[in-house]
């Protein structure tokens, strides 16, 4: 059984935002929170002794290149994740689908000005060559590491996930382009939805076996992911479907994919007006700035997560009070924090 929970303790007068915990058998978490991406178990430049000092609550890691490198049966063989990263607090892994998504592509830097490779992509579409295909079956991927051939398909994603052991998984779904058509859109949020029960299934069916039973920690809990576009209809139509699956937690999937600032609000908004009464924990896949995170909890959204913030810390990027931020790295000399710079 499933041994985590989501309490809600308070709810804002003035807007959505809500507080909560997140109980897991590695810890509490106090939302909102933000999740700290350690993508293959580790986060790069800091030691498990250094999340504690940064009061970091819960970490992110990725399916898709734990998978690759060195491998979901070598991180169970090690013990999991947790044993094997040394980091003895809540953490939860993604399903794989926006890495095979964007992975997939060899130029990265202009990924949203082109077409995803789908089975029934129009020939000469395509600029440059794919990496990956995706079918109602699942996404067709070539490693970026070795040129191996990799499936990923719900079936899959579920057993890969639950070797690696995180307190909290995610369902398999299709990251939707920013560009993409209705007709596309509605067919990828079609396929999300079936791959949502077919990750579903599979939980179900690992969770009977004898290999989760005992004290440890259980069966992990599952998100599900609501997909939709910049679509309006097919976002609220996704977060029904979403909302009346057996999940523990909602995903908020699609939403940083290259879209305007103002259409990545737009999005969030539309789920949260039908999903605002759920009580289930809800987490916003891929957001990081401050602006946006403040906007998201006042609509509700509890946890988020995304590369930057560690990123930018790694090239001296501070982010100080008022959206701001100090390279420490670009003048040494000159920088200086003051008492109107308030690191945050």
């Amino acid at each position: 059984m499933n041994k985590s929970t989501f309490d809600i303790l308070h709810k804002s007068s003035q807007s959505r935002a809500r507080r909560g915990t997140i109980k897991t058998p590695h810890g509490m978490v106090q939302t909102p929170a933000f999740v700290t991406v350690g993508t293959k178990g580790t986060v790069k430049a800091l030691g498990p002794e250094d999340l504690e000092k940064t009061g970091t609550q819960f970490v992110f890691a990725n399916t898709y290149h734990l998978v690759l490198s060195p491998g979901a049966d070598l991180v169970e063989k090690l013990g999991g994740i947790h044993k094997m990263s040394g980091i003895q607090k809540p953490m939860i892994t993604d399903s794989g689908g926006f890495q095979a998504f964007s992975l997939a592509f060899p130029d990265r830097k202009n990924m949203y000005e082109l077409l995803p490779q789908h089975d029934d992509a129009i020939e000469g579409e395509m600029k440059r060559k794919p990496l990956a295909k995706i079918s109602d079956n699942g996404v067709e991927f070539t490693s970026h590491i070795d040129g191996k051939k990799y499936l990923f398909t719900p079936e899959s994603s579920i057993d890969a996930q639950i070797k690696i052991g995180a307190d909290f998984i995610v369902a398999f779904d299709e990251c939707i382009y920013n560009g993409a058509t209705k007709e596309y859109t509605k067919r990828a949020t079609d396929r999300t939805h079936e791959w949502a029960l077919r990750s579903i299934a599979q939980l179900n069916k690992v969770a009977e076996g004898a290999t989760l039973s005992g004290p440890g920690p259980g069966v992990p809990g599952l998100y599900g992911v609501i997909q939709g576009g910049c679509f309006k209809d097919l976002r609220e139509q996704s977060t029904k479907f979403i909302m009346a699956q057996p999940f523990f937690g909602i995903a908020l999937g699609g939403i940083s994919v290259g879209e305007t600032n103002e259409e990545l609000r737009e999005q969030i908004k539309w789920v949260m007006d039908d999903l605002h009464e759920d009580t289930r924990p809800r987490h916003l896949l891929g957001i990081s700035t401050l602006d946006d995170v403040l906007f998201a909890v006042k609509q509700g959204v509890d946890t988020f997560d995304c590369i930057l913030p560690t990123r930018d810390a790694r090239v001296g990027k501070l982010y100080v009070e008022g959206n701001k931020s100090i390279d420490i790295m670009k003048d040494r000399k000159s920088t200086r924090l003051n008492s109107s710079h308030t690191v945050i």
